[in-house]
């Protein structure tokens, strides 16, 4: 595999990274921006060696379209620990009256093309057609992972991730109704848990995140976790259909 190629700025000191080359290195996270977004690198390309590399070093792709590919690794980081999800009062209820279907890697392309839908108040969408592209190639290679939620026959919400190893990286949801990605979240720890894996990587800090459970961790102790938990790439079996125990 080819090695990546790299300078340091002598002004921003910010990473540059060759254009339609396979990475197989990144510079040390600890040399990401020091301020809590942590931009690392730019440029490179969006192959499944270069993603997979790159989540597994604790670093993620995250830019607009017109911009070059822009790599970051946080610090802190916002993780959910499985056995601290929360669920409201009201998210207790919709479990409990069965609203929702929840399946398993039904429809992963849907799924994707409704988190890169513009959100209410915003013009553009971070999820460009490339990235869009690049996580239905994992999908295909088994490497990501998509948890849907039905009204009836009507898609109503979902989330999808990358897998590696005992860590569930996530990168998007979104909701039609309400509780609907809520609900697949809660499907996904309870799959997670009887696969004993570690956590789920959540990226960045929200208020939504932070109300169900998702707390920061330092990015250190998060790669460190990264180095035993991520190894090796595991194949998993999904089932086609939730069903909580």
């Amino acid at each position: 595999m080819t090695t990546l190629s790299i300078h340091q700025s002598q002004t921003n000191q910010i990473y540059w990274v060759a254009d339609n080359i396979i990475a197989s290195d990144f510079p040390p996270v600890a040399r990401a921006l020091r301020d809590p977004d942590g931009l690392l690198a730019i440029g490179g390309d969006l192959s499944p060696a270069t993603l997979m590399h790159a989540y597994q070093r604790g670093i993620f792709p995250w830019y607009s379209s017109g911009q070059p590919i822009l790599w970051w690794s946080p610090n802190p980081r916002c993780v959910l620990e499985l056995d601290n999800l929360k669920i409201s009062h009201s998210l207790l209820k919709t479990l409990r009256k069965g609203i929702y279907r929840v399946s398993f890697n039904q429809c992963f392309d849907q799924i994707i093309q409704s988190c890169a839908e513009p959100r209410r108040g915003h013009g553009e969408t971070w999820l460009t057609p490339e990235m869009t592209t690049a996580y239905q190639q994992l999908h295909r290679l088994g490497h990501a992972i998509s948890i849907e939620t039905w009204r009836g026959n009507e898609l109503a919400g979902g989330l999808y991730g990358i897998v590696i190893g005992k860590v569930f990286f996530g990168e998007s949801m979104f909701s039609r109704y309400p509780d609907a990605s809520k609900v697949a979240l809660v499907y996904l720890v309870q799959e997670l848990t009887d696969k004993n894996f570690r956590l789920i990587d959540c990226q960045v800090h929200s208020r939504h995140l932070q109300s169900l459970g998702a707390t920061p961790m330092q990015r250190d102790l998060f790669v460190n976790l990264l180095s035993h938990y991520c190894q090796p790439v595991i194949a998993y079996d999904w089932p086609a259909t939730g069903v909580l125990a």
